[in-house]
């Protein structure tokens, strides 16, 4: 069987996360000839035991340190298309996307390091089948047009995820059954150590980055869609979608740049998929599968140090992009529309408002970098077969 899912993994820390996803997938009967997974790695990380590890998996992959994405791009005609890709951060996940993008995968799946699957669920079934889902399903909507991912318990645990706005806080959540027939991404959410941002972790007396507050599975109810016109936040550390999203799904280049804004790569890119499934008519798709979220013990300042410069800018990123691309039909229209809002507009009332510019100029760069690795693609000579 020819692999259709590409699972892309960004780490430093914890490669051998991987094994207990093939694991979970054996145990469940899933096909690991299905799967290809892309570590994105630096150089100063152990590569040839990641080239080991799939080998002894006997899984098919491929491993990415710095080096070897810049040969990538050069083998795409793409060189100078590289810096889309930034060292040693989250966002490196974007170059799954194009790895994804390039080989025609028709699925991908992003998966964090410090994750594991829940072993009585099947990981990669149950997200592969939310994507073919078709039928009623609890859609939800709220007066702030913004739906916390955590609201099914939210009365009891009182948690608001990394992304979620502070203006759009003690909304009024509004639930119906409405039936979905185009579902494009999936979102799986998490127990143990909640995705928070560092304002929160604090205020819920955590120094160690993780936040004293944990979820469990009973915290999560029915699975549900955001409501068409309400935003949410999207996490890439247990996500599955379809080939078709990617042009508008680049993760932002994050954490080296002059302005030290960090941590908003996947809180952005999720909001540009909701904007540009709400104008093509499509779905993403939250709740189950629920994975394991085991993240090391850090300094909350340091975080809080990432994130704080670019917390004002997160409150509006949404607005920006809620006023364009009505008209577009593709996810590529859609990108560019936003692209183009947040490389030209005027934010010089927010702080660090010039780096919403730099985004949307790398924005448009991402939609000519997939031209670029598409065309030279369909232009390569495919090898003579064998006698």
């Amino acid at each position: 069987m020819d692999s259709d899912i590409c699972v892309v993994i960004p780490t430093i820390r914890n490669p051998d996360c991987l094994r207990t996803y093939v694991q979970n997938a054996r145990d469940h009967g899933f096909e690991t000839d299905r799967l290809f997974f892309v570590l994105v790695t630096e150089e100063f990380c152990d590569t040839e035991g990641m080239e080991a590890m799939l080998d002894e998996e006997g899984v098919d992959g491929a491993i990415f340190d710095g080096a070897a994405r810049d040969e990538w791009f050069a083998d795409h005609g793409a060189a100078e298309y590289a810096d889309l890709i930034p060292e040693a951060s989250h966002a490196q996940t974007s170059f799954g996307l194009l790895y994804l993008w390039a080989n025609k995968f028709e699925y991908g799946v992003f998966i964090d390091d410090d994750t594991a699957p829940h072993e009585d669920v099947d990981f990669f079934g149950t997200h592969m089948e939310n994507l073919a889902f078709e039928g009623q399903i609890e859609t939800v909507s709220s007066d702030e047009r913004w739906v916390n991912v955590l609201y099914q318990n939210e009365d009891e645990h009182g948690l608001y995820p990394r992304g979620y706005p502070y203006a759009a806080m003690d909304e009024t959540v509004e639930t119906e059954s409405t039936y979905v027939d185009d579902v494009v991404a999936s979102q799986g959410l998490w127990t143990n150590v909640p995705d928070l941002d560092a304002v929160r972790i604090l205020m819920d007396g955590d120094l160690q980055g993780q936040a004293q507050t944990r979820t469990e599975a009973s915290d999560f109810g029915t699975d549900f869609v955001a409501a068409e016109g309400n935003y949410l936040t999207v996490c890439s550390m247990n996500l599955a979608f379809r080939r078709e999203i990617v042009p508008a799904f680049y993760q932002l280049p994050m954490d080296d740049n002059e302005w030290d804004v960090g941590r908003f790569d996947d809180i952005w890119s999720g909001l540009f998929l909701k904007r540009a499934c709400d104008v093509l008519g499509k779905q993403i798709y939250n709740g189950d599968p629920l994975c394991e979220h085991n993240k090391a013990p850090r300094s909350t300042f340091s975080d809080l140090t990432n994130e704080v410069h670019g917390l004002e800018l997160n409150e509006h990123v949404w607005e920006i992009i809620d006023a364009v691309g009505d008209d577009a039909d593709s996810y590529a229209e859609v990108f560019e529309a936003m692209g183009t809002a947040m490389a030209t507009g005027d934010f010089s009332d927010w702080e660090n408002g010039a780096f919403l510019n730099y985004c949307g100029e790398f924005m448009l760069d991402w939609l000519d970098c997939l031209d670029v690795v598409e065309s030279t693609e369909a232009g390569r000579v495919p090898a003579a077969a064998d006698d």
